[in-house]
């Protein structure tokens, strides 16, 4: 196989080196073009374009796979649970016993949120929204926690084993506390005594005088659902973590950067999404029949949300995962939700249909993951949260690969400027 690929540009010739992954994905090396030719790589939204070597999650699209750090998403989602995986995306190995119980223990001991930080929720109004309180609050914890936020790669990386397990502890807890103060209720703290997911839903549901205890089946759902996000290469808030994070600054302002990407509705929004169109199909009386229809012919507020991806061409293996789940849950529970039979009837239409198969549009995560959000009592507006919580994990782990990377360099994209040329200033009183 070719080692160079050759670009010829005004009659000169440019070797430009290729490179090679893991998994075979093939890539032009363009990072000396501009110093050599005087040219740059256009591509609007970084659609074809690797801004990083990255050993943690592979992802192809057009097959349908995706694996953190070798593992395939579907012996993960059977096997593990979102500590252990979340382990695994961070440290790029399974936990033995040891480990895994030490890194418990880490998560246990630093879930709560001191005193002092919790002043701050005081100064949002009560219908402020969790994404933007998520945000501040988790970029408050580099003033809270100078120690750990050194914005010095050498320093931050001395300390991360504790900033990353403080990071995945506390941005649950503070989920917690956002849907709380949001409802007026007074918080509930975590208790170390409880698995991971089990204390998130003590700390989210509980009453002043009676704990909330989560049965086997919805912890298991939480635990799920929050494995299945924990990363997905490079999306648009995990490259805004690595292009923060590349100024050197520290972990929890890289994250919280993430976060606001998270935040946009063309991102973490996709499941909020999906749940008003299954209500409104449902509010009009609708089984799915008609909507599936107006989607075909191009009808104006009838996109079939939840379908297609910017990645997969095929099948999105988390879907299968939790399409799967989505119904055991709410049959475990009792649940009868009329939105759920409506995302069955779309899923089979649309499975069946040459329009929306010959378009590739398959149902992606975000079409189950608010059904079971839904069935756990998780209201419409913190769903983005959740999702927040799900992928701290992979948000850490491509920080620590740019700050452990020596060779590493600000991110600095480059334009093709298309505004007006060079003009003369005209004073104010001479301008018509």
């Amino acid at each position: 196989m070719a080692t160079t690929a050759t670009l010829k540009l005004d009659d000169k010739e440019y070797p430009l080196p290729i490179l090679i992954g893991t998994e075979g994905e093939k890539a032009i090396d363009t990072r000396k073009l501009r110093a050599d030719s005087g040219y740059i790589c256009y591509d609007q939204g970084y659609g074809n374009t690797g801004s990083c070597e990255s050993a943690i999650t592979y992802l192809d699209g057009d097959n349908g796979v995706l694996r953190h750090r070798g593992y395939p998403i579907e012996d993960l989602a059977q096997h593990s649970d979102f500590v252990e995986t979340t382990y695994l995306i961070i440290y790029g190995e399974l936990p033995n016993a040891a480990k895994r119980k030490e890194f418990g223990l880490l998560l246990r001991q630093n879930a709560a949120v001191e005193t002092q930080m919790q002043r701050i929720f005081e100064g949002f109004p009560k219908d402020a929204p969790p994404m933007a309180m998520l945000s501040s609050i988790v970029a408050s914890m580099a003033a809270h926690y100078p120690q750990l936020a050194a914005n010095n790669f050498e320093k931050d990386l001395a300390n991360f084993d504790l900033a990353a397990a403080m990071m995945v502890s506390k941005i649950r807890t503070i989920g917690a506390m956002i849907y709380r103060y949001l409802r007026g209720l007074p918080y509930i703290f975590p208790k170390q005594e409880l698995p991971f997911c089990e204390n998130f839903l003590h700390m989210m549901f509980s009453e002043p005088y009676k704990d909330y205890v989560a049965s086997p089946e919805i912890a298991r759902a939480l635990n799920l659902l929050l494995l299945l996000h924990a990363d997905h290469e490079q999306n648009c808030s995990t490259s805004t973590v690595r292009m923060v994070a590349s100024s050197s600054a520290n972990l929890f302002t890289s994250i919280s950067a993430g976060i606001c990407a998270l935040s946009g509705p063309l991102h973490g929004g996709a499941n909020v999404s999906v749940m008003q169109m299954l209500q409104s199909i449902h509010d009009e009386g609708d089984d799915g029949t008609r909507f599936i229809e107006a989607a075909k012919s191009g009808g104006k507020g009838h996109r079939l949300m939840g379908f297609g991806h910017a990645v997969y061409r095929n099948f999105d293996p988390r879907a299968k995962i939790i399409g799967k789940a989505a119904t055991e849950v709410l049959k475990k529970l009792g649940v009868n939700d009329p939105l759920l039979d409506i995302a069955t009837k779309l899923e089979q239409a649309a499975l069946k249909d040459d329009y929306f198969l010959s378009r590739k549009l398959y149902p992606n995560v975000d079409f189950y993951s608010g059904i079971i959000m839904r069935a756990l009592g998780i209201p419409t507006n913190m769903f983005t949260v959740i999702f927040a919580i799900g992928r701290t994990p992979g948000w850490i782990a491509n920080w620590r690969e740019v700050a452990a990377n020596p060779k590493g360099r600000i991110y600095r994209p480059r334009q093709i400027y298309v505004g007006p040329v060079k003009r003369d200033y005209v004073p104010l009183g001479q301008r018509s």
